[in-house]
Formats: C-alpha cells, sequence, structure tokens
C-alpha cells in the first residue's frame, strides 16, 4: 500500500517525488471481512471486467472511516494497483478510480448494513455514488424522473474548486470504456445517462460536478466568497437567470480544535477559564473571555512554543546532514541559523501558482532589508510540496528553494523538506505570523490559517478564502484588493511590504519592560477568539446539520431547484 508521496529536494532545489510503502499491519487499518470468509466485499463491473473491492475500516475517534483496495490476486494485474496512489496516471486511470470509488463504495456500506439517511459527496470526485443509486432504484423499476428526485432528495454537494480547469470532465468513449454498458441495467439508452452529466457549454464531455449538481438537491462551496464565485461559475446550469440567484450556498470550513491548539495554549485556558472549557463552547460570550488573558503569560506560551519548533528545524537539519546533504548551504537552507528571538513568518501549503509563494521574493532589495535589519531582523521558512504532475508548481517551489542558498539573506530565509501534519503542527503553532497571498478568487477556503490563529497566530493575507469574511482588523492584516488597472502581482507585493515596514515589524519589537509585545499580544488574543468563535470543524459541522443535513432527513423538499439547462 502507498500513501502520498515523500517529498527530496535536489541540490538545485527540483522536488522529486518518491512513494513510501506502508506495511498494513503497523497501521490502524483493520480488514473488513467478506461473505463466506472472502476477502473482498462486493465486485464492480469495469473496462470489460469484474474487480473485486476489499475494505479497510480505521475507526477516528468514534467515526469508522472505510478505505477501498483492489490489490487482490483474484483481480486482473492491472486492476490491482487500480486504488494505490491518488492523482496517479492519466484520465483513463482517473475515470476507473471515480468508479470504484462512487460504485464499489455504496456497494461495500451496503454489504455491511450501512444505510446512510443522507449522502455527502465532497468534489465530483465522488459522484458516481448518486450515478450508482440512480441505477439501484431505476433497476428496481423506478422512472428515471422519480429516481433522480430521490437521490436529489437524499444528496448533498460539497465544491472546494474555484477554476474550471480543476473540475473532472470525461470524453463519452472514455466513461462508455470503464463503465460500458450500467446504462442496460437502468433501462436507458446511452445518450439519457451522458446527458446526467452533460455541461451546456463543454460539448463531448460526461462532467463529474455537473453530475452532482443535478442529482443534489443542495450544493455548497466552502466559504462565503467561494459561494459567491462558484454561483458565477456554474451560471451555465440555470440559464437566464441572474448569477446570484444561482442555488449555490456556503459552510465555510473549519478545523478542528483539539488536533490543532497547541498544549501550552490549552493549558493556559485551563487556568483562565477552567478545566473542561472544551464542553462549554457553544455558551454565548465563551470566546470573549480569551481576550482577558495575561499577556505575559500568553506571551511566554508563544515563546515556549518557537523554541520547541527551533529546536525541531535544527535536529531535522541535522538528520539530514548526516544522511543525504552534501553541501554547507543545503544545511543554511533548512533553518539551522534561524534566530528564536526575530520575527518569524510561516508560509506552509500546497504549492501551486496561484498561491504565489514567490512573490514576496519580488522586489529583493526591499526584501533583504527587511530580512537583515540588526535590530528588528526577520525571517520566512517555507514549507509545502507540489502536485507531482504540476511542472509549474515545482517551478515556483524551486526559485524559492534558491533564496535559500543566497548569502544576502544571511540564512532568514528557509525551506523546510517533506511538509507532513506532524511539521503542520510545529509551524503553526511556533511562528509568529502566518502568511498567505493567494490571487483573488482562486482560493476555495484555505484553512492552515485557522490552524494558526487557534494557537494565537496572527495572519496577514490576501482577501480571498475564509479570511475574506475573517478579517476584521484585530485579529491580523489584510493586502487590499488590486484596482481594475493595477497589476494584481505587483500592487499585492507593494502593499506586503509596506505592511511588513509600517504596521508588523513595529508592533512586533515594541515592547514593555517585560519584553512583552503587549499590541502584539493583541492581536494573538483577537486571533484565538476569531477562530474557536467562527472556524472550528464544530460550527462547520453544526453548520451542514442545521442547514443540509437535517432538512434532507426530514425529507424537505421546498426550495429544491435543480438546473434546468
Amino acid at each position: 500500500m502507498k500513501g502520498y508521496f515523500d517529498q527530496r529536494l535536489r541540490l538545485d532545489g527540483w522536488q522529486e517525488d518518491s512513494d513510501e510503502e506502508y506495511d498494513i499491519s503497523l497501521t490502524p487499518l483493520e480488514p473488513v471481512g467478506g461473505s463466506r470468509r472472502q476477502p473482498y466485499i462486493t465486485t464492480v463491473e469495469t473496462s470489460g471486467r469484474p474487480v473485486h473491492v476489499r475494505a479497510w475500516c480505521m475507526r477516528v475517534g468514534r467515526v469508522p472511516v472505510y478505505l477501498l483496495d483492489t490489490n487482490l490476486e483474484v483481480n486482473h494485474p492491472e486492476d490491482r494497483t487500480l486504488m494505490n496512489k491518488l492523482y496517479a496516471g492519466g484520465p483513463e486511470l482517473r475515470v476507473r478510480q471515480e468508479w470504484i470509488l462512487g460504485v464499489g463504495g455504496v456497494r461495500v456500506l451496503r454489504a455491511i448494513g450501512i444505510e446512510p439517511a443522507v449522502w455527502h459527496a465532497n468534489e465530483g470526485h465522488a459522484a458516481f455514488m448518486m450515478i450508482e443509486r440512480l441505477r439501484e432504484l431505476m433497476a428496481g423499476g423506478a422512472s428515471q424522473e422519480d429516481a433522480i428526485r430521490q437521490v436529489r432528495a437524499q444528496s448533498v454537494f460539497t465544491t472546494h474548486t474555484p477554476v474550471p480547469a480543476g473540475h473532472d470532465a470525461f470524453s463519452g468513449e472514455m466513461l462508455e470504456a470503464c463503465a460500458g454498458p450500467v446504462w442496460k441495467e437502468m433501462g436507458i439508452d446511452r445518450e439519457r445517462l451522458f446527458g446526467i452529466g452533460a455541461h451546456p457549454a463543454i460539448p463531448n464531455q460526461f462532467h463529474m460536478t455537473v453530475t452532482a449538481m443535478r442529482l443534489s438537491s443542495r450544493v455548497n462551496g466552502v466559504s462565503r466568497r467561494h459561494g459567491q464565485v462558484s454561483r458565477n461559475l456554474w451560471r451555465d446550469l440555470w440559464p437566464g437567470r441572474p448569477w446570484e440567484t444561482v442555488p449555490v450556498g456556503h459552510v465555510t470550513n473549519g478545523v478542528h480544535l483539539a488536533t490543532w491548539m497547541a498544549s501550552p495554549i490549552m493549558a493556559l485556558l485551563d487556568e483562565h477559564v477552567g478545566p473542561e472549557w472544551d464542553s462549554r463552547l457553544d455558551e454565548p460570550g465563551f470566546w470573549d473571555q480569551v481576550l482577558t488573558l495575561d499577556h505575559a503569560k500568553l506571551w511566554a506560551a508563544h515563546v515556549r512554543l518557537k523554541q520547541i519548533l527551533a529546536e525541531n528545524v535544527r535536529e531535522d537539519a541535522r538528520r539530514r546532514f548526516a544522511g543525504r546533504f552534501k553541501e554547507a548551504a543545503q544545511v543554511v537552507g533548512a533553518g539551522t541559523l534561524l534566530d528564536p528571538a526575530a520575527l518569524t513568518i510561516g508560509f506552509a501549503r500546497r504549492f501551486a501558482t496561484y498561491k504565489r509563494a514567490n512573490l514576496i521574493f519580488r522586489d529583493l532589495d526591499r526584501l533583504r532589508r527587511l530580512l537583515v535589519d540588526p535590530w528588528r531582523p526577520v525571517q520566512i521558512i517555507f514549507a509545502g510540496k507540489a502536485h507531482p504532475a504540476d511542472n509549474p508548481g515545482k517551478e515556483v517551489l524551486q526559485s524559492v528553494y534558491q533564496f535559500t542558498r543566497d548569502p544576502e539573506f544571511e540564512g532568514r530565509v528557509a525551506f523546510l523538506e517533506d511538509y507532513d501534519m506532524h511539521l503542520a503542527h510545529l509551524l503553526v503553532q511556533g511562528v509568529d505570523l502566518w502568511l498567505n497571498l493567494p490571487r483573488v478568487p482562486l482560493e476555495a477556503s484555505g484553512t492552515s490559517g485557522m490552524k494558526a490563529a487557534l494557537n494565537g497566530v496572527p495572519q496577514l493575507s490576501t482577501l480571498d478564502g475564509w479570511w475574506q469574511e475573517g478579517y476584521d482588523g484585530l485579529s491580523g492584516w489584510a493586502i487590499s484588493p488590486a484596482g481594475e488597472t493595477e497589476d494584481a502581482d505587483a500592487a499585492d507585493a507593494e502593499r506586503f511590504y509596506r505592511i511588513l515596514e509600517e504596521q508588523v515589524i513595529p508592533l512586533y519589537y515594541t515592547r514593555n519592560d517585560g519584553g512583552v509585545p503587549l499590541g502584539w499580544v493583541e492581536k494573538m488574543r483577537h486571533a484565538i477568539r476569531l477562530a474557536g468563535s467562527r472556524f472550528t470543524a464544530r460550527r462547520m459541522l453544526q453548520d451542514y446539520v442545521q442547514e443540509y443535513y437535517a432538512p434532507a432527513i426530514r425529507g424537505e423538499a421546498s426550495g429544491d431547484d435543480p438546473p434546468t439547462a
């Protein structure tokens, strides 16, 4: 079994991708037994032959998560690796993976006795599960219209991608080779089935997001701004009406507090608001109490987390130096010269071009003056992976890495390799400022800034994704949108430098007699309050239950507004 790829950077900074083989016996995965003691649970017909599907279960708290696997001796050799690796191969492989996920997913749940009251698909990748449920109903005698009505009533669809190119679409020939002739089981012809996935502006393609929208009565984006962008993006499905009225809502993403808030911050809350405060999160005004946290104690907790980050960076660099680093510049670039007392900015996420990790290097002389100031130094830590097939993203990563080797920056730019959840914890808890620079409006939500804010780390970001609704002037800084006649990159870079020079750096280095930056800690307190009160997974799930799941369970059909194109 393989997971997501491991990252290794060459001397020139180019990302190399390698797979890590997992020994399942060393993981918390447990096999889900099939009938008659077979290792597989169900079978899915694809590419003209049966593929046997096995399931593994992992319990996350009280929630079972089921993973699908086709690596069985009974399967054709080409089918055994179908589910081994995410984002592998071209569209031919991808359509087969999504067919196994959707059709196989429904059949596995049926086989183990789980009957969902609501089916929630995240992204169009899972849309075939709606087709399978449609097939079940129509094979049982329901008309296509009645089957669609029943599937829509029980389906919720969340889109996460604000650009057209990010949505899967497959040619009719490709889908027929993968799934044909499933329409015969449904008692309809090929054209009627393919019409469910037809985009009015993209001919001869079976569009997965369109399919999900046609078969879901409730559709949402993942932030307020993303909801607006999505209504405009999908207006062709509801022709002849203003895009503002397209029935796509929003539920803003949130992060799991217990996973991302550091223990020292939790301990501080234990002391300040009382133990078992996590059972009182919904009390009115609860998070307002954070605004009276003791400045010195909050700052001391943050300093300790910053020290933990610095220690881990040094030890990781030591390990890599002993293992494979070949040049001293690699050791410096891994963060060994970082100063625990300097203002530390964190930028860690997927390296995609629209996220603009290299924007801060637009004016090198201006940036260098900020970073190497002997009295008020600044340092920047980068981490993140580019998608294995995203060469432009890899080029951005490489360009950033080159600056870690530039002696003019005196070791104040670092890149930490092989970004994972462990490193993410250290960064969102241990840096002073979280940086996010997406090109507006291409960030659907983003969550790293929420994780940082739970730890009292304010954010500096463009007004996109969650920050467009979260920014309040108290918990961080916003880069105002570029004007219609301005070059967005140039304007955003200029505002970034100016905010650092005029607001961020002076506030951080203004200390009282005890060495505490009172104004900065005030930002920290507001950041914790903002994230805790509005951007947790708890609030997100409450929104889904109240606005989407419960109405579907109650069978509320009012407001159902299916596409008309």
